[in-house]
């Protein structure tokens, strides 16, 4: 993926990884459009910034997606990549009948809200020159959070769905996959801040110095995330398991 003249759509871009990764880059040279539903948000993301727009969008709602999709290639017709970013956890209790703390939510906005987007994208983005889609899981995607397991499967699909994305688009749009660690953002009530997380600059300088690899990576992974992506590759699966399930 080149890193500088492209049109990038970023969902979720009105706060943490999103807003960051939108203004790394702009930064490059790139016209960014930020997507997500609160205006206020995004307008903070963009404000005083050239090349940088906001649409709001609800990824909850098929139909939603739709008309976005069709005001998005309307208004920026050079749009060539698109990251799927926006997301939500909450944490659920598996041992009550009511202990799914809006679990659907939770798999529409993670899961068929990027597939959503790249469906009523694709047949666009096979036009473009450097075409590419990359999309947000988590370390969370190869050994789950026992405290948020509808969040951990939303992303383990994510990462099974972007394997096979990457083999059926190889050769006209480049599919990559970014797994985050632990990274201090407002995710979830009181992470911004929370000791043992990574912060979010750091991950963001290391991430944009993994994008500007050629060529750029099927796996975007920051060193914090690898012991998640290949604990049951090295044996070490039950192990990180356990410790998760301390937090």
């Amino acid at each position: 993926m080149k890193t500088s003249g492209n049109v990038i759509l970023i969902t979720g871009g009105g706060s943490g990884i999103g807003r960051e990764l939108a203004r790394r880059f702009n930064d490059l040279g790139n016209d960014v459009i930020v997507a997500g539903r609160r205006r206020d948000a995004l307008d903070e993301t963009i404000a005083g910034r050239t090349g940088m727009h906001a649409i709001e969008l609800d990824v909850e709602s098929a139909e939603s997606i739709a008309a976005f999709a069709a005001k998005l290639i309307a208004e920026h017709p050079r749009l060539n990549v698109v990251i799927n970013n926006a997301g939500m956890m909450r944490t659920d209790d598996l041992t009550r009948g009511d202990g799914l703390n809006g679990a659907e939510e939770t798999i529409v906005t993670n899961l068929l809200g990027p597939i959503r987007l790249n469906a009523a994208l694709v047949d666009h983005l096979r036009t473009q020159a450097d075409a590419a889609i990359v999309n947000v899981s988590s370390g969370l995607a190869f050994v789950p959070f026992p405290k948020a397991p509808v969040y951990s499967a939303t992303k383990a699909a994510i990462h099974s769905y972007t394997v096979i994305l990457r083999e059926q688009l190889r050769g006209s749009i480049e599919v990559i996959e970014l797994a985050p660690p632990a990274v201090q953002t407002g995710l979830t009530p009181g992470q911004s801040t929370r000791e043992g997380y990574m912060p979010l600059q750091d991950f963001i300088d290391e991430v944009m110095g993994l994008f500007a690899t050629q060529p750029t990576p099927a796996e975007i992974l920051v060193d914090r995330v690898k012991p998640l992506r290949f604990a049951e590759a090295e044996g070490r699966y039950d192990d990180v398991l356990a410790m998760l399930k301390s937090l």
